[in-house]
């Protein structure tokens, strides 16, 4: 019908809580036709367009894509945490790891990228402060999102000749479920690895517990992703909250310098 403008459409993967569910709810709000991506059925955000998929599953993100046909843009978010002492780290753990996180995102990309292309796109990764600045613990963690900040990289120049923008956002902490695991996780360590490493771990997680408390919302993180898709001038890079902005500042520092400085804000020595 003449005069009738299309919606702009998006898919949101990891949209049942988080980054995933308040990016999707507020694109949808302004308007936007949303595709969210969860795992299970029925988890999507209320006025959203669910796809069922995981990101491991190839054919089951194949058969998501058929199901699109036309998209504007991608915002790749799904993602897990894992947490241990990289001495005891099961390889099958960080394997799951780099599954999700990185993998998984390439998967999605693979996927979906010929539309982008149709539509001159663009593309959000979801990466993290743990990107630039690895903690103790969350080794296998910050080597899935230091992945991603090459990826971000890597594809900006791969797919600017088809007009598509590319963003990485990196949030710092947040309040998001992804997080519940990896607390768990730590109550479930070997015995050998609790006596090597059980204060410093209990330090650890006590500031975390404590941060968790001061995290940032995740519509602060969707605020960034609207940017990243509507904005005529794109930011490459996002740094989401105060804490990412302090821990990149720290990580300009002399690796000695670095390492003490966080040692002595984790572990007070």
């Amino acid at each position: 019908m003449a005069g009738v403008v299309a919606r702009p459409s998006v898919l949101v993967t990891g949209a049942s809580t988080g980054i995933g569910r308040a990016t999707a709810e507020r694109l949808q709000g302004r308007g936007w036709l949303v595709y969210a991506s969860v795992r299970q059925a029925g988890e999507a955000p209320a006025g959203t367009t669910e796809l069922v998929f995981d990101v491991t599953d190839s054919a089951a993100i194949a058969r998501a894509a058929s199901r699109v046909g036309e998209l504007d843009a991608l915002v790749d978010n799904a993602g897990i945490a894992v947490a241990a002492p990289l001495e005891f780290l099961p390889p099958e753990e960080l394997t799951r790891q780099l599954e999700v996180n990185v993998v998984g995102q390439v998967r999605v990309l693979q996927a979906f990228l010929p539309m982008l292309r149709r539509s001159r796109g663009r593309i959000v990764l979801m990466g993290s402060i743990g990107g630039k600045s690895a903690l103790p613990f969350l080794g296998a963690y910050a080597m899935s999102k230091f992945a991603l900040e090459a990826m971000a990289d890597a594809l900006r120049l791969e797919v600017a000749p088809f007009g598509i923008h590319v963003s990485l956002v990196e949030p710092g902490t947040i309040a998001t479920p992804i997080w519940t695991k990896p607390q768990r996780a730590v109550e479930e360590f070997p015995p050998e690895a609790v006596e090597l490493y059980g204060e410093r771990v209990e330090k650890f997680r006590r500031l975390a517990a404590d941060r968790a408390g001061k995290a940032v919302p995740p519509e602060h993180v969707a605020t960034a992703v609207e940017h990243a898709l509507t904005s005529e001038k794109p930011k490459t890079r996002y740094l989401v909250g105060p804490d990412a902005k302090r821990r990149a500042y720290v990580e300009k520092l002399p690796d000695r310098l670095r390492d003490t400085l966080l040692s002595r804000f984790l572990f007070g020595s």
